[in-house]
């Protein structure tokens, strides 16, 4: 393929338009996306975007990686939540360790596969 052509077309969307719509159609309000919120501690803290249901904010974290989520990864995500005053933070990526499975059942952090969203499309 030449430099100048275009990359076929997949019938896959990006993991964020993905979300967006799964959370759309879930009944949440997007409230923007790649934001940076100040948290308690003085930090900035990211999140690719915030949804809104029923007056509870949550923070969203989306790692579309070809490698298992670990329970580190939902440990940093509930720490910023945390501190950015947003309560139980949502994670949507390829597939989860057992570990970060168990901690984010214990600490009420929801985790989404790329096939949880399909099943909405």
């Amino acid at each position: 393929m030449s430099s100048g052509e275009e990359q076929p077309k997949t019938n896959r969307l990006p993991l964020t338009e993905m979300a967006i719509t799964y959370f759309k159609k879930k009944g949440y309000k997007i409230n923007g996306e790649n934001i940076t919120i100040e948290g308690h501690s003085g930090m900035p803290r990211h999140f690719d975007f915030i949804v809104q249901k029923n007056n509870s904010e949550q923070g969203v974290w989306i790692r579309d990686w070809n490698r298992t989520i670990g329970v580190n990864v939902i440990i940093t995500l509930d720490t910023v939540s945390e501190d950015a005053g947003l309560t139980n933070p949502i994670m949507i990526g390829e597939k989860f360790s057992d570990h970060a499975k168990s901690y984010a059942n214990r600490r009420k952090i929801e985790l989404l596969t790329k096939q949880k969203l399909e099943t909405l499309r």
